[in-house]
C-alpha cells in the first residue's frame, strides 16, 4: 500500500466516525427539543387554566380527566380536538408554536372548562 492510499484510508476513517458522531448529537438535540405538560380536568375545569410554554418547541401534552365523564379537548387555534374519556389521560402533540396566546376548552363543558397555552 503506498503513503497516499494510507492517507486516504485514515481520512475516510475520521470521515465515517465524524459522520456518526453527528448523527447522534443531531438525534439527542431533536429529542430535547420537545418538552412535556400536563393539564388536569377536574370539576368541569382545566388546571392550570394557564400553561407557560416555550415557544419553538414541539409540546408532548398529557390531559388527565379526573372527571367520571369524558370531556373534550378543543382548540381552534391549535387545530386540536380529542375527547379524554371520564377517569382517563390523553396524549396531545402541539407545535412548535409561535409566541403567542392560543385558547382551548372543553366542548362538554364550554362554560367552566376554559384555558390558554401562552407560548414565550
Amino acid at each position: 500500500m503506498s503513503t497516499i492510499q494510507g492517507v486516504f484510508l485514515a481520512f475516510r476513517n475520521v470521515a465515517v466516525l465524524a459522520m456518526g458522531a453527528a448523527a447522534v448529537i443531531c438525534a439527542s438535540v431533536s429529542q430535547a427539543a420537545e418538552a412535556e405538560h400536563t393539564l388536569v380536568i377536574q370539576d368541569h375545569r382545566f388546571q392550570p387554566a394557564e400553561l407557560m410554554v416555550a415557544s419553538g418547541m414541539k409540546i408532548k401534552l398529557s390531559v388527565e380527566n379526573r372527571d367520571p365523564t369524558p370531556e373534550e379537548f378543543e382548540s381552534h387555534d391549535l387545530n386540536r380536538e380529542k375527547v379524554i374519556a371520564g377517569k382517563s389521560t390523553a396524549t396531545i402533540y402541539i407545535g412548535p408554536l409561535v409566541p403567542g396566546r392560543y385558547r382551548f376548552y372543553g366542548e362538554f363543558n364550554e362554560k367552566t372548562a376554559q384555558g390558554v397555552i401562552v407560548a414565550r
